[in-house]
């Protein structure tokens, strides 16, 4: 393995680090880092519910953010949206370093505390 004298003398140029590139991140792991984070804010679910999941749209490193989850009831509803929210947002800036102006929470469905239902029967 030989190098010839020109490339030795050569100077290196140094390209500053904001010229280098860019990292591409898919909206796939954006949105994976969403779901997790709705999990951490939403704490425990109860025993039959579904994990939140979520749907994202990245455009220029702005996540539009769409969450689907169940929740436990009788609970704060707006609350515990508002938690999410306020997780997603940090989280996906945090971990991708894209600003989220949208969360969309949409409840799914609400599961009746089993000791709440077995005291006050079924209601019609």
């Amino acid at each position: 393995m030989s190098t010839g004298a020109g490339e030795l003398d050569r100077p290196r140029t140094v390209v500053p680090p904001g010229e280098r590139g860019a990292t591409r991140i898919a909206d796939r792991v954006v949105a994976k880092i969403a779901a997790q984070a709705a999990r951490e804010a939403v704490g425990t679910l109860p025993p039959d519910a579904d994990r939140p999941s979520a749907s994202v749209a990245v455009h220029h490193e702005v996540a539009h953010v769409r969450i689907q989850l169940e929740l436990g009831y009788p609970c704060d509803i707006g609350a515990r949206c508002r938690t999410v929210r306020h997780q997603v947002v940090e989280r996906v800036n945090t971990l991708a370093g894209m600003q989220v102006p949208e969360v969309v929470v949409q409840v799914e469905r609400l599961h009746l505390d089993a000791a709440l239902g077995a005291v006050q029967g079924r209601t019609q």
